[in-house]
């Protein structure tokens, strides 16, 4: 497959994901801060921003109006949606023929509620309750209508990258706000696990559990050790068979990641969870950064602009 068309498609999965968990973690955040008076707006703002990979904030007050710019609205910034349904569009007009019409037609019409002006006119929550669903018809139209070949297995490894880099940040900004009341219900809620959470855990939550539920589960699809569980799968399906070790190094750190998680005890995770979901996001880059050094050779490497080496 030509690098161009494996780079778009590799791209369109991870923004198109990022969108989606961005509003995930949008919709959590300014709900726990505007529901519960206990929380101080200022600093969890800027510690949000923070864990969403934005420098620091300009001098004066740092507020959820400030956050849903920077992280929702404004496409001139690198983490916001609006720029990640742009980035997204522009990867599927690199890769036009190789998608489907309806797939072209998912993205495209998506994108357009930017130049429009729709995106901004909406408001908090209906705008996130959006953004899942247009990522969620996206996502669906390419499961149904997208051939398994090295194009499939490249956009379904950018979605699965992804989504173990967000959800690895929707946990830390769980867990900043863990002396604030009960930030794991809307946390499990915006991952789509809260009743898979309740039939697993026979409805018995705490912080210990939940957090155990979106890192640790194998068979929740939104967990990181099952994102980065078929993100080496896919990985594995574009490579031939190696009879021993891994020359590829995307393999190699998105399975020493995963091996890590799985078999650390869960106390020393718990013991200092926003770190590790660091660990996790850096994993998660160099493992872009080596995707990208072996299979998109030439072209310029996109990369989160969260978390720093």
């Amino acid at each position: 497959m030509l690098s161009r068309i494996a780079e778009s498609m590799f791209w369109i999965g991870r923004y198109v994901e990022r969108a989606e968990d961005t509003a995930r973690i949008l919709d959590v955040q300014t709900q726990l801060i505007l529901e519960d008076s206990t929380i101080d707006e200022e600093p969890t703002c800027r510690a949000l921003l923070s864990i969403m990979g934005v420098d620091e904030p300009p001098e004066g007050r740092t507020d959820v109006a400030y956050v849903l710019d920077v992280l929702c609205y404004d496409p001139s910034s690198s983490t916001s949606i609006a720029s990640a349904l742009m980035a997204a569009r522009e990867g599927a007009r690199r890769a036009r023929e190789t998608l489907s019409v309806p797939m072209w037609e998912a993205i495209n019409t998506t994108y357009r509620a930017i130049p429009s002006g729709q995106l901004q006119r909406m408001r908090a929550p209906a705008i996130f309750q959006w953004v899942r669903e247009r990522a969620a018809l996206i996502n669906g139209t390419a499961d149904a209508t997208t051939v398994r070949d090295e194009g499939w297995h490249f956009l379904m490894l950018g979605r699965c990258v992804e989504r173990a880099d967000m959800t690895s940040r929707l946990v830390a900004s769980a867990a900043l706000a863990g002396g604030s009341g009960q930030p794991w219900t809307p946390t499990l809620r915006a991952c789509g696990a809260y009743e898979a959470f309740l039939r697993t855990y026979r409805g018995v939550e705490t912080e210990r559990s939940a957090a155990e539920f979106l890192l640790l589960d194998r068979l929740f699809p939104r967990s990181v050790v099952f994102a980065l569980n078929r993100a080496e799968q896919c990985l594995e399906n574009v490579e031939s068979a190696q009879r021993a070790g891994f020359q590829n190094e995307a393999v190699r750190l998105l399975g020493r990641m995963r091996a890590e998680l799985e078999y650390r005890n869960l106390s020393d995770l718990m013991a200092d969870l926003a770190h590790e979901m660091e660990r996790v996001q850096v994993a998660c880059m160099h493992a872009t950064d080596a995707v990208a050094r072996r299979y998109f050779a030439g072209s310029e490497p996109l990369a989160w602009q969260g978390v720093t080496a």
